[in-house]
């Protein structure tokens, strides 16, 4: 393998970073673990884990009850509605939580597919994870049609071209995601959203897989729905769902007699979990302090995670450089996506490759054996991994960094895959 060009220094502490992680103290078979596997799920810093404890110590109750920790658990739930708003950018009662993504978008599929048949017309892409996927194509069974936006093969992005051309009068919305899971591709959501809206359809964005990586603003994306999972950004195993507030008003969902009519709460079914709802609120006030460390000058909670997330995505900038140089060098190897650093504003770190003689299990099982944490299979874009014929083979080994990632695990990592492809 070719000499390992390391990058620049970054404006992140990262003695700071990593000290508020637990879990990266861990060891495996006397190695230090290395977690490349944020893309299925981030480590959490201490904060989520005491909010999550401390609520269930002294506030553990269900809401709008005329006591103490009832209240302070309704409390609790504006709070993280109000933090997810900073965190989007948008109003509090435009935020809706539940389990997680998939099940936020079934709820809210089957509420729009209510006004929809016959004619009407769907178009989701080949990159999307099935979760933005499976709940629209299942409207199929009300007579909508899906289409499907193609990819453009060589670098893992989509045809706009192809996109454009079946956005019609018949579209009624338009499912993408943000940024792809299994390759990494950012893509253009904001000219997705001006074709759409220029169509009269909808745009449901999923952002799950961006959500660790950069900042999201809906008001000017313009979207109308937005979805994020608050495990992939250093939280608890939750979904939240930003919508429109005219679209949550207007539409009708399936829900019990008793739930409110009142809007957003009549998105969220049943008993919500309301420990996890208190780690949300401190997963984004982690991140809003990492951006006050970077910038002292950031006094709201907005302005402060922006400033978070410009070193966020220096930092991971230079990681990635490093780490697709020394992918592309090992004999054998083959990377999907985008591989130019020149165009690596287009791609979060999220690194999908297949070695020759070597299937994606076999790699991902002899890295564990080292302490080193990444994925194979087809991470739910089940249509991508068919579109590029992997599905049969295993789909790829998937490396995902995150900002609490360093120089030195990226150098193991790279060590660790040339023995084994060697």
């Amino acid at each position: 393998m070719a000499t390992i060009q390391k990058a620049g220094p970054s404006s992140l502490d990262m003695q700071y970073v990593r000290s508020q992680f637990p879990s990266l103290s861990q060891t495996i078979n006397g190695q230090s673990a290395i977690f490349l596997d944020g893309p299925g799920g981030t480590q959490v810093p201490q904060r989520v884990i005491d909010a999550i404890s401390d609520y269930l110590k002294r506030n553990n109750a269900n809401t709008c009850g005329a006591y103490a920790t009832s209240r302070n658990t309704d409390a609790v739930i504006a709070g993280a509605r109000s933090a997810m708003a900073d965190f989007l950018n948008c109003d509090s009662d435009e935020i809706v939580f539940g389990p997680n993504m998939t099940t936020l978008t079934f709820a809210m599929s089957r509420a729009i597919g209510r006004e929809l048949g016959p004619g009407d017309e769907i178009l989701l892409t080949h990159l999307d994870h099935s979760a933005n996927v499976s709940p629209w194509h299942a409207l199929e069974e009300r007579g909508v049609t899906t289409r499907f936006a193609d990819i453009n093969e060589d670098d893992c992005t989509l045809d706009m071209k192809d996109l454009a051309s079946k956005i019609t009068s018949r579209t009624k919305l338009v499912a993408v995601g943000y940024a792809s899971n299994a390759v990494g591709t950012i893509n253009n959501v904001k000219e997705i959203v001006r074709l759409a809206h220029a169509a009269g359809a909808m745009v449901y964005i999923d952002a799950v897989h961006y959500a660790p990586h950069g900042p999201i603003d809906v008001r000017t994306l313009d979207c109308d729905f937005l979805l994020c999972s608050t495990y992939k950004f250093f939280g608890p195993h939750m979904g939240v769902l930003y919508g429109r507030r005219e679209h949550l008003t207007r539409f009708q969902p399936y829900k019990v007699r008793a739930n409110t009519d009142a809007s957003p709460n009549r998105w969220e079914w049943g008993t919500l979990n309301h420990e996890c709802i208190a780690g949300i609120t401190a997963c984004v006030d982690y991140i809003a302090d990492l951006g006050r460390h970077v910038d002292q000058s950031a006094t709201s909670r907005r302005a402060a995670l922006l400033a978070a997330f410009d070193a966020i995505q220096e930092h991971e900038r230079g990681l990635m450089e490093t780490l697709v140089r020394g992918l592309v060098a090992i004999p054998g190897l083959k990377l999907y996506g985008i591989s130019d650093p020149a165009r690596f504003d287009h791609r979060c770190p999220t690194i999908a490759v297949r070695i020759a003689g070597h299937t994606p299990l076999e790699l991902a099982t002899k890295l564990g054996d080292r302490g080193i944490f990444t994925w194979d299979g087809n991470y739910y874009a089940l249509n991508l991994t068919e579109r590029l014929d992997v599905e049969k083979d295993g789909g790829f080994l998937r490396i995902g960094l995150a900002h609490y990632n360093i120089e030195e695990e990226v150098v193991r990592l790279l060590s660790a895959l040339g023995e084994i492809a060697a």
